[in-house]
């Protein structure tokens, strides 16, 4: 038991010193801690006036553009270049179906103008053959002066 009362004493010392401390030194205390409350305070003021009032220079960011720049006029010099050799390739593709057409229709043409030729020299052999066969061969008697025709006719 003699230990809980050793414990219990020494816990009451704190208390009773406490109020064993004079009221004059607490109210040095108090004094002494207001004037470094108060310095401080005039310090944080003092340094806060003379950081807003000093003269400040802006840092001016200095983006570096020029890639990004370069990178547009190239794409947009690759969009247009794409933009007009495309429309060459499309008016180019245009001329070689038009001039295939035409050596198409000039093909057929000649074709036609073949086939109506040949329909006409196998029309004059058709005449020709059916007019031997319709016509009647001359009489032996009359051959000597059908001869003296034929030679007149050279003539």
């Amino acid at each position: 038991m003699s230990s809980r009362v050793g414990f219990g004493d020494r816990r009451e010392e704190p208390a009773e010193r406490s109020r064993q401390l004079e009221p004059v030194a607490d109210e040095k205390l108090d004094l002494v801690l207001g004037q470094a409350l108060e310095d401080f305070r005039l310090s944080v003021h003092a340094w806060s006036e003379a950081a807003y009032s000093r003269p400040r220079t802006v840092a001016q960011v200095v983006r570096r553009r020029s890639w990004r720049l370069a990178a547009g006029w190239a794409l947009g010099l690759t969009l247009a270049a794409g933009g007009v050799s495309g429309m060459v390739f499309e008016r180019h593709q245009r001329q070689e179906l038009a001039r295939a057409a035409e050596q198409q229709r000039l093909a057929q043409e000649r074709q036609r103008l073949v086939s109506e030729q040949q329909a006409r020299e196998e029309e004059e052999d058709l005449l020709a053959k059916v007019d031997s066969d319709v016509s009647r061969g001359v009489p032996n008697a009359m051959e000597p002066l059908a001869q003296l025709m034929a030679e007149d006719e050279r003539k």
